[in-house]
């Protein structure tokens, strides 16, 4: 005969069930917690000025936000349906329910305090002896932003709406010089469509000056890259007698193009291509991770599709990092970041770099894996030892590393933890949710760590 658990959902408790019976021992909500209760919130706390009502405290508000950034959920509004919905955010809160505004409006007003919080984690997992910096794997991965790019503005089509507009400015006015002789038609009021117009024309005219303003930060840009590039073929010519093969540079062409766009939604975002989905409107995400426990130990957020850029100001965060999580000794990163001032940038910080520098062929010979390159030929300059470091059997081994440990980290990021888009918009927001995320992601990797 079939037997079948009992089930009485009117049973009736002897005592009030406790939130610490809801949850396994090893259960990520707890380890959560766990982080949380150590860190120093007095940043946070600090802020709060006592008048009114109760408010939630800091540890169960973070908590709730790095708990669901952790799982896939994000909205405020998820969060605190999950709050009645879900035994591990009931833990969380310890069974209150914060709404979603005060979940919105506290993520909002301190993501300036949380960025430090980061740092703290990684103490934390110093102290549990999980991380001792060494080797790092650098990498960047697009995001989107929370903005179509069909929202963007070309400066070409910000010039001929202006000059649609001041024309239209323009008739309307002679229109009303001339309404004693010609009524107007019904339900037509000169000063508001005028007043309508002249806010456009406001508007578009912000949005050209924009766009100039990044076109000048390009301009720039380019004339510095430029010069680099020149100043590296001088250098060759000097220390080989012979001119460097290939076209010499072409000198970049300044000022602003009629494609130049800004978005209207999101103006801190920018137009990048997307694998197989031709453009959409991303943040470029960075992340330096630690190859043996696969930490996020550095991360920044760029404006710009191309990762060339991105190892000084990530170097600039290694170097803040405290003391006691160890030193860099090594940064591996693809083709995307190799430049002769980027490599030379990683040696005069006391890094060994070893990036990319070409695209290695599919299927090597298998002895290639196991024979070591021709003694380098004095005197070398940085680039030429990376080179010939990548080509050594140690040097292979350890930028194989780089594979394996921070495009895992994207792949979970956004395959497990689903997070493919930003929710908050600007640069700076869009920097402190990226600091959220990967704050998650160090926390509940930590966790599988101590099992």
């Amino acid at each position: 005969m079939t037997r079948f658990v009992t089930v009485n959902r009117d049973a009736a408790y002897l005592l009030p069930p406790s939130v610490e019976d809801w949850l396994p021992k090893d259960h990520l909500a707890r380890f959560v917690v766990d982080i949380v209760e150590q860190l120093d919130l007095s940043a946070l706390t600090r802020q709060y000025r006592g008048a009114g009502s109760a408010a939630y405290h800091p540890t169960v508000m973070l908590g709730l936000l790095i708990y669901g950034y952790a799982t896939g959920v994000y909205s405020s509004r998820r969060i605190e349906a999950a709050t009645y919905e879900s035994i591990a955010f009931r833990y969380i809160a310890a069974n209150e329910q914060p709404d979603h505004d005060s979940l919105c409006t506290f993520r909002k007003r301190f993501l300036k305090q949380i960025e430090p919080l980061f740092v703290q984690v990684l103490c934390i997992a110093r102290q549990m002896k999980l991380l001792k910096l060494g080797t790092i794997a650098l990498d960047g991965t697009k995001i989107h932003a929370n903005a179509s790019r069909h929202s963007a503005l070309s400066y070409g089509h910000a010039q001929k709406i202006e000059a649609q507009l001041e024309a239209e400015v323009k008739a309307m006015l002679a229109r009303a010089e001339a309404a004693d002789q010609e009524p107007l038609p019904e339900g037509l009021s000169i000063p508001e469509e005028w007043a309508r117009r002249e806010d456009r024309l406001a508007a578009i005219r912000q949005a050209k000056a924009q766009i100039e303003a990044r076109a000048a930060e390009r301009d720039a840009q380019e004339k510095a890259d430029y010069q680099a590039k020149m100043k590296a073929r001088a250098e060759k010519t000097t220390q080989t007698g012979k001119k460097p093969g290939g076209k010499p540079p072409a000198p970049p062409s300044p000022g602003v193009r009629p494609t130049d766009q800004i978005n209207l939604t999101d103006a801190d975002s920018r137009i990048m291509p997307a694998t197989g989905k031709g453009f959409e409107q991303s943040y470029n995400a960075q992340a330096a991770v630690d190859t043996e426990s696969m930490l996020v130990v550095a991360i920044n957020v760029a404006q710009v599709a191309t990762d060339k850029q991105q190892i000084e100001p990530m170097l600039e965060v290694l170097a803040s990092l405290p003391e006691a999580l160890g030193r860099v000794k090594h940064l591996l990163a693809d083709n995307g970041y190799f430049s002769a001032a980027n490599v030379e940038t990683c040696v005069e910080a006391k890094i060994e770099p070893l990036l990319a520098a070409g695209r290695d062929r599919h299927h090597p010979h298998w002895a290639d894996r196991f024979t070591e390159p021709p003694p380098l030929a004095e005197p070398a300059s940085a680039v030429e030892r990376m080179k010939h470091r990548l080509k050594t059997v140690q040097g292979r081994k350890r930028y194989g590393l780089r594979k394996q440990t921070v495009e895992p980290v994207f792949g979970i990021i956004k395959s497990v933890m689903r997070f493919r888009q930003f929710l908050l918009r600007g640069l700076a927001s869009v920097r402190g949710e990226w600091t959220l995320v990967t704050m998650a992601w160090n926390i509940k990797r930590m966790a599988i760590m101590v099992r």
